[in-house]
């Protein structure tokens, strides 16, 4: 197996053509464009429908389950797909294999266990909330599973299997959610949600050839502890932070907020999609950076980041545009509590965005004892706001919380990351010897 960079470690160097590498390059950003366009469209479909479908209070109690599952998701990532990521871009097949079987293994165990937690606890809880609980850990082996398939191949460098699988997915998102239509319950819309899923976990398994060795999920932790414990970490409190700061808007405001804050989240759905999605991308290819051309990496992050909080501002100010005619067609009900929401929103985004492109380079460079301290930093930030804000103004009030902390939060990423560029830069240079 090819050796594996450890933090503080300079991975080796390539000099690649120039004209052949960036042609590389923007065939793997084209087709993780295409893929997140996929994953954008699914999430941004599966919201609007049942919004429509089930009105702001029980479109509240769906975005609970939709939360909590981007904590497991979370978890997953970091015990499973980052580390994979990060050391097994671009090497040899063989070692990619051996590496995705036991990643895979690792992130369906970690849906196996949570799922069953998340089970026995919505049974507990019973009423709508208990069954959109219970629903979640029946599918979150499956839905966990699809994700990290689509991990394994951009670290391969195949984007396009990834972007197919995440269309098998959205095809079969179109009978389930028909199905759960009729049933009209929101545990139906979760269990048509997983299930669809299911179907392209199941179909990544065809497309690498590879079966997840669930036996080996405690060899892959074992290797990967000294990144994947504080990627774990790093990530939880990114999704705990949003986790605790809808229950807290719940509790303060009524979970008809938590509907008001998602509704208006599907607006920026394109831009969201990316973000959740980004080290699909990102990560691999400031990995590759790197390797190929150390001094790039800095301002291969400043385009990155920048480039999606431009857009972030455009798409934002497009929305302020909608008419509320059209904005009844696609929220419904919902419509009415997230049109006031879109200014803070955007400027949230916006600031995640621009944090994002430093946080590539962070997990490029492997400096994890940096991203953790950041994505604290930011999480503390995000819920203090969030319920601060919600505390004195209400929806509107945690709203713009969340937008100050979220800007504040990626100035804190680009600090870390200017001093950890220092630091490689400094290490770099040989020490010059006078007799």
């Amino acid at each position: 197996m090819t050796s594996m960079p450890v933090e503080g470690e300079n991975p080796p160097t390539a000099v690649p053509r120039a004209g052949s590498a960036k042609r590389a390059l923007l065939g793997r950003l084209s087709w993780g464009l295409a893929d997140q366009a996929a994953s954008s469209i699914s999430n941004f479909a599966v919201g609007i429908y049942v919004a429509r479908s089930l009105g702001v209070t029980a479109f509240g109690v769906f975005s609970l389950a939709w939360v909590t599952y981007g904590v497991v998701l979370n978890v997953s990532r970091g015990l499973s797909t980052d580390p994979l990521t990060v050391r097994f871009s671009g090497v040899p097949e063989a070692s990619w294999r051996r590496a995705v079987a036991r990643s895979t293994g690792t992130a369906l165990t970690v849906g196996a266990a949570v799922g069953v937690v998340s089970l026995v606890a919505g049974l507990a809880l019973g009423g709508r909330l208990g069954a959109a609980f219970a629903c979640l850990g029946v599918m979150l082996p499956g839905l966990l599973l699809q994700d990290a398939w689509r991990f394994a191949f951009f670290a391969a460098g195949n984007g396009r299997k990834a972007f197919v699988n995440d269309v098998v997915w959205c095809v079969a998102l179109v009978p389930a959610m028909v199905a759960a239509a009729h049933v009209d319950t929101v545990g139906a819309f979760v269990l048509a949600w997983g299930a669809s899923a299911a179907v392209a976990a199941g179909y990544g398994c065809y497309q690498s050839g590879i079966r997840p060795r669930m036996h080996k999920a405690r060899g892959w932790l074992r290797e990967q502890r000294d990144l994947g414990y504080r990627y774990l970490v790093e990530n939880v409190s990114l999704s705990g932070a949003s986790q605790l700061r809808a229950y807290g808007l719940g509790a303060i405001v009524g979970v008809g907020a938590v509907g008001a804050v998602r509704g208006a989240e599907l607006l920026m759905g394109p831009f969201l999609a990316v973000l959740m999605g980004l080290s699909l991308v990102t990560v691999p290819e400031a990995a590759r950076v790197l390797r190929q051309s150390p001094h790039r990496l800095g301002k291969f992050c400043f385009l990155l980041g920048g480039g999606q909080a431009v857009a972030a501002l455009l798409w934002g100010g497009s929305l302020l545009l909608l008419p509320n005619r059209l904005g009844d067609v696609l929220l419904g009900s919902v419509w009415h509590s997230s049109s006031h929401l879109i200014v803070p929103i955007t400027f949230s985004v916006a600031g995640a965005g621009l944090g994002t492109g430093a946080a590539a380079g962070l997990r490029a460079l492997g400096a994890a004892r940096r991203s953790l301290r950041c994505q604290l930093f930011a999480s503390a930030f995000y819920v203090g706001g969030g319920l601060g804000g919600a505390a004195l103004a209400g929806t509107v009030g945690s709203a713009w919380g969340v937008a100050a902390a979220t800007v504040g939060g990626s100035a804190v990423w680009w600090l870390q990351l200017r001093s950890a560029l220092r630091e490689r830069r400094h290490d770099s240079v040989p020490e010059v010897r006078t007799s």
